[in-house]
């Protein structure tokens, strides 16, 4: 079966709408796990940047929930999918999203559609390369570690990941994003690039950890470490101290005004 061909299908407003689509999670990284592995805990997950209707811009139409709409994976369906509105992209864009930067630094094979103005946003992603990284990926990976310490089921967790967390009394798949995102954030303050598939970096190590091959302690300690590099990075970094929003502003507006005068 072609998955992206039946995500398209699944959802025509991908097909009409998305100017950009694109792998993330664990495919992304290439850490993917197959459902056929007992302990796989992996949906197919995808991220999409769509530019709607021109009323969505200049009437009182809202696209999905201040901007976001999310499909989750069904029985009959591994995807788990969040769409952003374009506009709303952008300004994840210009926080530092670590998640929604990620789309920007994909290897080609890992972007589903690709149209000319997302080819022309991707090619355009030194705009969004600053110092703010630091403080957004070391926010994230705060989060992750709390998440991870708490040891606490959520709704999001299924039944497997579930008996992960009473098998190793810590989720391993928090632990994992933990030291992916200090690891990126660090090549990123040091080289100004995202280093999105670790397929050649650490993905055997984090496939580790994510299977619950590293004790609690052993984590700590990598994490610890990590951030005490993260801030060192920082310090050193030669990289912009923020954004520059007009130029990404004028950006924006051109993307908006091609789009919809090829539309019209």
């Amino acid at each position: 079966m072609d998955l992206p061909k039946t995500l398209l299908a699944t959802h025509p407003y991908l097909e009409k709408d998305a100017i950009l689509i694109g792998y993330r999670g664990s495919v992304a990284h290439n850490m993917y796990v197959p459902n056929s592995d007992p302990n796989s805990i992996d949906d197919i997950d995808a991220m999409a940047v769509v530019i709607p209707t021109i009323d969505h811009y200049f009437g009182l139409k809202e696209f999905g929930s201040r901007g976001t709409k999310e499909i989750s994976p069904k029985e009959d369906s591994p995807w788990d999918i969040v769409t952003y509105e374009f506009k709303k992209f952008i300004r994840l864009l210009v926080g530092s999203n670590p998640n929604v930067l990620s789309l920007l630094w994909l290897p080609e094979d890992k972007y589903i559609k690709l149209t000319e103005i997302g080819e022309a946003l991707v090619e355009n992603k030194e705009l969004f390369v600053s110092k703010k990284v630091f403080y957004s990926f070391t926010g994230y990976a705060h989060a992750q570690m709390i998440k991870m310490e708490k040891s606490v089921f959520k709704g999001y967790m299924g039944e497997k990941r579930k008996k992960l967390v009473n098998k190793f009394g810590y989720d391993p798949k928090n632990a994992a994003h933990l030291i992916r995102l200090l690891r990126m954030g660090i090549e990123f303050l040091n080289q100004g690039k995202l280093f999105v598939d670790r397929g050649n970096i650490d993905a055997d190590q984090l496939l580790e950890i994510k299977a619950g091959e590293w004790s609690l302690d052993q984590i700590k300690q990598e994490a610890n470490k990590l951030f005490i590099q993260a801030e060192e990075a920082y310090n050193k970094c030669t990289l912009p101290d923020k954004v520059n929003v007009d130029k990404i502003n004028d950006l924006c507006s051109i993307f908006l005004t091609t789009y919809f005068s090829l539309e019209i």
